[in-house]
């Protein structure tokens, strides 16, 4: 749900009553507090154990969002004293974050933050900034969908930068392009104790991924990237890939429905040959031939640490009895999963694999032909992620 909280006087006074039952009448509240919210509703009484820090803070809620002109939300009043804040699809907009930043800041519960597809845009994301850079108890933020722009990384990527309790952050969908890319950067250089950043289904483009690149490199600590749906190719592809190689913590990597192509396969393979820490790689829809394939498979011979390589690309029987072979040319080869779906493959290939699977008998290939199961869960970035109308 997008677009404005505003709504007529009449619906306004009717939303503010729902979401103030939502909360439960309030009794023994002190006479202060009362009084500054009589003209709201002067009557709650408690429901369960309501101490006077949530009635404190439920009170600048809905003072906030008076001051701002928007109706408040219930479900942060029942939910504001939980560890997970799910208000995503509330149509918040610009302000409707303002009047949640001043509760946020102070809240000592909440640890995942939720915001998904409202509308926040880059005033919004500004206005939420000042909190996050002040909050000690949120540990992971979802603010994907927002329409946030530039200045809205801006913004976002500076209050994470001074705020490092934050290990989880999603930024997908949300228009970013490379003028956003600095920002993003600095987060990788700054953020030391950041453990996953998705950014995909943006706009990165050539230019973002040589800002990137070298960021990556000299990041310490992230462990999960999605950057799939983006525009990485060319030299900002390769510059990309490079970063990877220098890159000594990342364990999951999405770089799926990009442009890579066969350079920057190429450089992806020169990486994976140094690089003795990366697990999860998703490449898929990449525009890789058979030839980018082979070079990808170089890396593939004597890396000894990645378990899962997707790779669905238009590289053929041939691409795939490549990188197959590379496999089975490494014996400390790690590999757990091979997923070639949707490519269909030849009984040349067929009869590698059967070879391949006498030494490595745990390794699952997938092919068009072939849609074995694999057992061992998907880290996070690898699962489906739940379609943006379908709350959590």
């Amino acid at each position: 749900m997008r677009g404005s909280c505003e709504r007529s006087g009449e619906d306004e006074e009717q939303k503010e009553e729902e979401a103030m039952a939502a909360c439960g009448r309030l009794s023994g509240v002190p006479e202060a507090v009362q009084g500054a919210e009589a003209d709201w509703d002067s009557d709650w009484e408690m429901e369960g154990t309501h101490g006077l820090g949530e009635l404190v803070r439920d009170t600048l809620y809905l003072r906030s969002c008076r001051a701002h002109s928007v109706v408040p939300v219930s479900c942060f009043l029942r939910q504001g004293s939980t560890q997970e804040l799910n208000l995503r699809h509330r149509g918040l907009g610009p302000q409707g974050a303002r009047a949640l930043a001043s509760s946020l800041s102070s809240n000592p519960y909440v640890k995942r933050l939720d915001l998904r597809d409202n509308g926040l845009c880059g005033a919004g994301a500004e206005a939420l900034a000042g909190a996050l850079s002040k909050s000690s108890s949120i540990r992971a933020v979802d603010l994907s969908e927002n329409q946030l722009g530039v200045a809205g990384a801006q913004a976002l990527c500076a209050a994470f930068t001074i705020n490092r309790a934050v290990q989880k952050i999603q930024l997908s969908g949300n228009g970013l392009e490379e003028q956003a890319a600095q920002y993003l950067a600095e987060i990788l250089l700054a953020h030391t104790d950041l453990k996953s950043l998705d950014l995909s289904y943006n706009q990165l483009n050539e230019q973002a991924g040589e800002t990137l690149g070298p960021a990556l490199a000299e990041n310490t600590g992230l462990t999960e990237l999605n950057v799939s749906w983006n525009h990485l190719r060319g030299p900002g592809a390769v510059a990309f890939a490079r970063g990877l190689e220098a890159n000594i913590f990342l364990k999951v990597l999405d770089i799926s429905y990009n442009g890579f192509g066969d350079p920057g396969a190429s450089a992806v393979g020169e990486a994976l040959k140094a690089n003795n820490v990366l697990e999860e790689l998703n490449m898929s829809n990449n525009r890789i031939s058979a030839m980018g394939a082979l070079s990808l498979g170089l890396g593939l011979r004597v890396n000894q640490t990645l378990r899962i390589l997707v790779s669905r690309n238009p590289m053929r029987s041939e691409g795939c009895f490549g990188l197959l072979k590379s496999v089975q040319d490494n014996p400390a080869s790690a590999l757990e999963l091979l997923d070639f779906s949707d490519i269909q493959v030849n009984a040349e290939f067929d009869g590698l694999a059967s070879s391949v699977r006498g030494i490595l008998p745990e390794l699952c290939i997938k092919t068009g032909a072939c849609r074995v199961e694999y057992k061992k869960e998907l880290l996070p970035v690898f699962r489906p992620a739940l379609p943006a109308s379908v709350p959590k």
